[in-house]
């Protein structure tokens, strides 16, 4: 884990950001190894910078690191690149693939077997945002270190 300043999207200026970005390229092990990274992440930022982190939160960044990093290596030729980073009461997932095309959540569908990763996102997450680059897409999930007191999914307020 490195800490390198914040860009214009982050915090003030002279503020560090915590954060590791990786490229993951290969077989299908690199997702696994992209829920390994999240994981000792989250892990050093307890330990390192006494930031609280609840389990809920681990296994969610895990969570969506998986479906992310799956979603690339599947449809997008080429590396992967994720970062992970600290953003106020939040961790970013942010993944980098080369295919410019947005990825769309499906509609319901009980019988429809897979194809759920992109829902499961949504519904998990506190944030998301999709955002084409002059090669390929960059996705940001957003997901609180916390758990939310009132028992709200994802830090969400009821509606």
């Amino acid at each position: 884990m490195e800490s390198v300043p914040v860009d214009e999207d982050g915090a003030m200026q002279g503020e560090h950001a915590i954060q590791t970005t990786t490229a993951l390229d290969g077989d299908g092990t690199v997702i696994a190894q992209a829920r390994h990274l999240a994981g000792e992440f989250l892990t050093r930022v307890q330990t390192e910078h006494g930031l609280p982190v609840s389990q809920r939160a681990m296994d969610l960044t895990q969570l969506v690191v998986s479906e992310l990093v799956t979603n690339a290596r599947k449809y997008a030729p080429g590396p992967v690149l994720l970062d992970l980073r600290i953003a106020g009461d939040t961790v970013e997932v942010v993944v980098w693939d080369s295919d410019p095309v947005l990825p769309i959540a499906r509609a319901a569908d009980a019988g429809r077997v897979g194809q759920h990763g992109l829902e499961i996102v949504l519904a998990v997450c506190q944030g998301f945002e999709l955002q084409r680059e002059p090669v390929g897409k960059r996705i940001t999930a957003r997901i609180a270190l916390l758990d939310d007191p009132g028992g709200a999914v994802a830090g969400r307020r009821p509606l």
